[in-house]
């Protein structure tokens, strides 16, 4: 054992001094650095190893790494590469190796060895790794995409990431995401034949219509395996991704048509692609055309929709009527919303918002949409209907997303502060002391801010079976600096909270000269009357 470390640390000696003649590394450094690595060396020599040993072993190298990188950016100096980092690079691969044949069912480990590579530049190592990785985890169809990847984008090789996901669909012949993620790789490899072909205008035709013509292939023998709307429809978003694909989107697409019109994402996607379509130029222009545009686009994904249910029921019931007649109203109730808010009416855009959740009580899509509207109008029904929101165990999650994105950022103060109290309130109600507690600390900073918003976080610590002294006293804290100038009851609940059983008596003295510091105007006599009475025991 010794005699083998003894030789790796001799290994080293080339390296070590190099890094001291060129000034990277002092001489008492590489002293420390021979002490530690001795000693690494030994823990991986022994009859009975722990991946945490090879773990700190390479994290150690890493890290040597990493401190010449620096040494050399701040003296610039950047020769003898060949000499030091090179044979540092090759130890921790060497390294890698050896834990990754101990510990093969490890792909974390595995995947750290293919990160060291790429950050390092050792590509030539990947391919390796991944080759031995794949043979011993053929089972796992995100490696065979991640390594196929790899080649195209790290090695620039787009035959060898063609091969890897032929291979892995040996294993995997009904995985929809290596389909989809191998049609995503041929039209990357026929972008790049075109940026490569730009100047010469028929070889590009050529390669792209033969490239086309293979993704084209591939797409109708997906399908054919993939008896799937949904799965022809994501073939389709990666095809339009691509500005050159129209052709192939247009074969998806009829596809999907004429032999998918059982499914309902078929119908879906079909009367999604009306209502986004594109408008007239022109009539775009005036707010009235908008308008005009809308309601065209509105009425024909409404048929289509209506298409869809006919077809689909054909005299029984279908799972799809009621899902789309959602779909519909939703459709209707945001075309009508655009339509107020764009001409002004913010009263009728109001009304239509109250009226849907009342019509449509269980749909969480139609709230979200309804409360986002009632916070940008900064209506005064808010309150009311964020509370009727909250009743509802359904739509309580949506209610925090809607609160926390829309509502605490309101720009009118009035939504802003009702929205943080109703949202502190949910968070005791449905998550208990620590959630109020969690959402609390993270409001308490984002004005603008109410009165109420504090004293209902301190009855919420009031109520806890131990109240806890110090929580309370970061509530006063917090509430008077918001309303400490003019609120002079604030002071006096604190000092009573102090005189409780809880708090600490002598404290009271330093808060009734803070009050008196900070209060204003008649605020300061209404608590120096107050604050009489309190000691007298009238109050």
């Amino acid at each position: 054992m010794a005699e083998i470390v003894q030789q790796r640390i001799e290994d080293r000696i080339p390296e070590l001094e190099q890094l001291e003649r060129v000034g990277l590394f002092t001489k008492k450094e590489v002293k420390s650095i021979i002490k530690r690595v001795t000693a690494l060396e030994y823990k991986l020599t022994r009859l009975i190893v722990n991946k945490e040993d090879f773990i700190a072993y390479i994290q150690y190298e890493i890290n040597v790494l990493e401190l010449i990188k620096k040494r050399r950016a701040h003296i610039h100096y950047q020769f003898k590469r060949e000499e030091i980092e090179y044979p540092i690079i090759h130890r921790i691969n060497s390294t890698f190796r050896r834990a990754t044949n101990k510990w093969k069912d490890d792909v974390q480990l595995w995947l750290s060895h293919v990160a060291f590579c790429k950050k390092w530049a050792t590509k030539g190592q990947i391919s390796k790794v991944f080759s031995s990785m794949l043979a011993i985890h053929p089972d796992k169809p995100a490696l065979w995409i991640m390594a196929a990847k790899s080649e195209l984008e790290d090695r620039n090789s787009s035959e060898s990431a063609r091969h890897l996901f032929l291979r892995s669909l040996r294993f995997h012949p009904n995985n929809q995401k290596v389909y989809q993620e191998y049609f995503r790789m041929e039209l990357l490899h026929s972008e790049k034949l075109r940026k490569q072909q730009k100047d010469l205008e028929k070889a590009e035709m050529d390669l792209v219509s033969v490239k086309q013509s293979e993704c084209k292939q591939k797409c109708k023998s997906n399908t054919y395996i993939h008896r799937e709307a949904a799965f022809v429809i994501s073939l389709l978003n990666i095809a339009a991704i691509f500005d050159f694909t129209k052709e192939l989107q247009d074969t998806i697409l009829q596809d999907l048509q004429t032999n998918y019109t059982e499914d309902s994402f078929t119908w879906d996607f079909m009367a999604k692609r009306e209502l986004e379509a594109p408008g007239a130029g022109e009539e775009l222009q005036t707010a009235k055309g908008r308008a005009s545009d809308i309601n065209r686009r509105e009425e024909r994904c409404c048929q289509v929709y209506e298409e869809g249910v006919k077809s689909l029921n054909s005299g029984k019931s279908s799972p799809i009527h009621s899902e789309h007649v959602w779909k519909l109203s939703l459709i209707t109730f945001v075309f009508d919303l655009q339509i107020l808010l764009s001409s002004g009416d913010t009263e009728g855009a109001a009304s239509v918002a109250m009226t849907a959740t009342r019509r449509y009580s269980q749909s969480v899509s139609m709230w979200s949409l309804s409360l986002q509207t009632l916070i940008q109008l900064g209506s005064g029904d808010i309150g009311k209907h964020f509370q009727d929101a909250l009743t509802n165990k359904a739509l309580q999650t949506v209610c925090s997303l809607v609160c926390s994105q829309r509502g605490l950022l309101s720009a009118v103060a009035a939504v802003a502060m009702e929205t943080k109290e109703s949202y502190l309130d949910w968070s005791y109600s449905t998550g208990g002391y620590k959630k109020a507690r969690k959402t609390f600390t993270s409001l308490q900073e984002n004005r603008p801010l109410s009165k109420a918003f504090f004293t209902r976080m301190i009855q919420i610590e009031k109520e806890q079976e131990t109240p806890k002294m110090h929580n309370l006293r970061d509530c006063y804290e917090r509430v008077l600096q918001e309303f400490g100038t003019t609120d002079d009851d604030l002071w006096l609940q604190y000092i009573q909270e102090e005189l409780g059983p809880l708090g600490q008596p002598e404290n009271c003295g330093k808060i009734h000269w803070r009050a008196m510091k900070f209060l204003e105007g008649e605020s300061v006599e209404r608590f120096t009357s107050k604050y009489t009475l309190l000691q007298t025991g009238h109050l």
